[in-house]
């Protein structure tokens, strides 16, 4: 389907199921982490109902219909530029059936669903607190990095009160805040289930952590092998390749 494409705006080719993404090559653009993260939960269940928290471009949706066989996922994103955007690569890919956006915030979501909707949540929620880190001059990627809108809490809270009893919860963030992460699972009957630390290279410090937890599950965690993303030689890792299907 041919759609409206802005001045400052690019379609990308996401070399899978002929899937297309639009972003604005001025604003925020999707990065590896939610690439990743996508390829994280592709072992979700089949018909699964899912539910993306902040979900910008779209990106994560969009490659959970093409490496899963889910029911349909719903995406929410607060600022309107952005769920725009996201609304357009919708129809560009012809998937109106399988993923559904909301422009609104993730604390109104109750307005929407009830409690014990979704089989499974996803989220790449900002990282920074509110208040720290390099301001950016841009709004759309300093809403989309710091805490100005939902805080982390609210991510966790929210996804507790819309999983399922034994919902998945699949989340990627940054290791500084590992300690708040599981604080505040455990506080809303959470439990982290698998931990996976991603490091840009080798003998440095990890840049990301992949996190899978269940609602109202028994305590165990196990921790998967390191995700490196470049080779020695600074090229991709193989099994980046892989997710990036150019292998």
């Amino acid at each position: 389907m041919e759609v409206d494409i802005k001045l400052d705006e690019r379609i990308d080719d996401l070399q899978i199921n002929n899937y297309k993404i639009i972003q604005n090559k001025n604003g925020f653009c999707f990065g590896i982490d939610s690439v990743i993260l996508s390829d994280f939960a592709k072992d979700i269940k089949n018909d699964s109902f899912v539910l993306d928290l902040g979900t910008g471009t779209g990106i994560i949706p969009i490659l959970l219909c093409a490496k899963t066989k889910l029911k349909k996922v719903i995406g929410i994103e607060i600022q309107n530029e952005v769920f725009e955007m996201a609304k357009r690569s919708i129809l560009l890919n012809n998937l109106e059936n399988k993923f559904e956006i909301i422009n609104d915030d993730i604390i109104n979501l109750k307005n929407y669903f009830s409690k014990n909707t979704f089989d499974v949540i996803v989220t790449n929620p900002p990282y920074k607190k509110n208040n720290t880190g390099i301001i950016n001059e841009d709004k759309r990627k300093f809403i989309s990095r710091h805490e100005t809108k939902a805080t982390l809490e609210d991510f966790i809270k929210v996804s507790f009160d819309l999983l399922k009893d034994k919902g998945e919860l699949y989340m990627v963030h940054r290791p500084e805040r590992l300690v708040d992460i599981f604080s505040l699972m455990r506080k809303y009957k959470i439990e982290p289930k698998i931990l996976r630390l991603v490091y840009s290279s080798e003998n440095v410090s990890p840049k990301l952590v992949l996190i899978k937890a269940i609602k109202n599950a028994k305590p165990f965690l196990e921790v998967k092998p390191n995700l490196y993303i470049y080779d020695q030689n600074g090229e991709y890792t193989g099994e980046i390749k892989k997710i990036y299907n150019k292998e």
